[in-house]
């Protein structure tokens, strides 16, 4: 029987970057889904959930998957969601840890499930033309682009601004953490009064479900686009 996620049968999915404050916000929504039978994390270090319907993998090599290939067939969805900051990084550094990590785990994926739906996490500001002043803006613009070219079913650009964290989500970067902590009692009405720029780590994950399940128009989602699913 052929699989038809967007139907009566239940999702597979796979996460990179579940340790992440986005990557957390998008794993706890799948586990709490009805609709997904199975989550498989590929990570570095473990996530510290419990649940039936997950399992993990701690990989090493994000440039090679050679190793796990069988572990990563049957799915019909990708949540990619593993991403570092520029600050303090050169181009070809930070190139080679967003662009060419990212490309090396789609590249694999694609080929081993041709049928899946995958979901890349950007950031507001990214540069589709590659050509723009801000290095970090050109190097996941260039990611965008390169992931649209490869032969899945369908792939999602996802570009969040401001993510505020809830269900005791944390950053795992101190001083972001701190800001957050800080900031706390706006979030909550700037997410009401400026649905443009603010979204939350349970709106991202379910918004990501959604596209993984019914598809939608765009390809590329700004924050409206997100926070409107």
């Amino acid at each position: 029987m052929s699989r038809d996620p967007g139907g009566d049968i239940p999702m597979r999915v796979i996460i990179f970057g579940a340790t992440g404050m986005v990557g957390q916000g998008v794993l706890r929504e799948c586990l709490i889904d009805p609709g997904i039978e199975r989550v498989l994390v590929v990570g570095r270090s473990p996530t510290g959930v419990r649940n039936a319907k997950l399992t993990e993998i701690i990989h090493g090599d994000f440039t090679d998957y050679s190793a796990i290939e069988p572990q990563l067939t049957g799915f019909d969805a990708c949540f990619f969601c593993l991403g570092v900051s520029s600050i303090g990084m050169n181009e070809e550094r930070y190139r080679h840890l967003t662009h060419d990590i990212t490309l090396a785990a789609a590249t694999t994926l694609a080929r081993l499930n041709p049928q899946m739906t995958f979901t890349y996490v950007t950031g507001a500001g990214t540069d589709s033309t590659e050509q723009g002043a801000r290095m970090w803006a050109r190097v996941k613009g260039k990611t965008e682009n390169d992931l649209l070219k490869l032969p899945f079913k369908r792939a999602y650009m996802f570009r969040p601004g401001a993510i505020q964290p809830l269900h005791g989500i944390r950053s795992k970067t101190a001083w972001v953490q701190a800001a957050y902590t800080a900031t706390w009692p706006l979030w909550s009405v700037l997410r009401r009064i400026s649905p443009s720029l603010v979204t939350s780590t349970e709106q991202m994950g379910r918004a990501m479900i959604h596209v993984a399940r019914a598809g939608y128009p765009k390809q590329v989602l700004e924050m409206e686009d997100i926070n409107s699913l």
